[in-house]
């Protein structure tokens, strides 16, 4: 594995666990209140070009982080519209 490579998924690991605590915390708590819906969906979107970006460009650093990210805020979105 190129060094280059190895920070990528670095990057990926930092930044897509960073999500874990707010998805526990409203899978839990079952309040979304003080989400922003159109701060989830902008993100959301950006996150899905990201990932679209790196399978053209064939990133795995990129598509894992972009893929496992995007599922934990799908996650928080079924919330934000089921529980408001």
């Amino acid at each position: 594995m190129a060094s280059i490579d190895l920070v990528g998924y670095l990057a990926a690991t930092l930044t897509t666990a960073a999500f874990l605590p707010q998805v526990v915390q409203v899978w839990q708590s079952k309040s979304t209140k003080d989400l922003s819906l159109p701060t989830l969906l902008s993100f959301i979107a950006g996150v899905s070009m990201w990932l679209i970006y790196g399978l053209l460009v064939k990133s795995a650093p990129i598509i894992s982080a972009n893929a496992v990210t995007l599922v934990l805020n799908l996650v928080i979105l079924r919330f934000k519209l089921k529980y408001g």
